[in-house]
Parts: structure tokens; C-alpha cells; sequence
């Protein structure tokens, strides 16, 4: 598949999202916690870390915990739940910041 015919959601790569479970189905996407500049990133012309949407990293990380985001928390098994955790934990501290209680307790 070429790069502009690549699968996307929101206008974003599966590699903006915290959750994938099937990586050819964007309707399995979940936890967006990237600007659309992550393809920039994609090609190497932008450290993806600076692609980073922290207003994302909020949401997605209270949709981890068991009150979730709005009340609402992430439909996904406990293994996608813990990756997406230790995923987003990595972002937290490339950046240099502390980890969120719900990842820490997570992770």
C-alpha cells in the first residue's frame, strides 16, 4: 500500500493511537494522542515526540483508569489496556514529566 493510500482515522495513522488491535482496521484504533503532524514524524522529518497532543495524552490516559474519560473507559482487553499504558508512560518520560497516576499505577 502506497503512503497516500494509507489507512487513517481522524485524519491520523495508526501510529497516533495508543491501541490498534487489528492495525488494518481503523475502527479498532483507539487513545489518539497525536497531532496529524506525526506524519511528518513518519518520514523522518519531525521527532515524533514533538508531535504529541498533551490535550490526547490527558484523555487517553483517564480512559485507562476504571472511572475512564467522561465516565466512559476503554473498551479493550486487560494485555492492549497494560501496552497502551507502558506506551504512553514511554511519552511521559521522554519528555521529562511525571507519570500520571493512572499510568503509574499501571505500569
Amino acid at each position: 500500500m502506497k503512503a497516500s493510500q494509507a489507512k487513517t482515522k481522524e485524519g491520523l495513522p495508526k501510529e497516533a493511537f495508543a491501541i490498534a488491535a487489528n492495525p488494518e482496521d481503523p475502527d479498532t484504533w483507539q487513545l489518539p494522542h497525536h497531532k496529524k503532524s506525526i506524519s511528518r514524524a513518519l518520514r523522518g522529518r519531525l521527532d515524533i515526540e514533538e508531535t504529541l497532543d498533551w490535550a490526547g495524552m490527558d484523555m487517553a490516559v483517564a480512559a485507562l483508569s476504571p472511572g475512564g474519560y467522561g465516565g466512559r473507559r476503554v473498551v479493550a482487553s486487560p494485555e492492549e489496556i497494560l501496552e497502551a499504558a507502558a506506551h504512553l508512560a514511554e511519552h511521559y518520560r521522554k519528555a521529562g514529566k511525571p507519570l500520571p497516576d493512572t499510568l503509574a499505577a499501571l505500569v
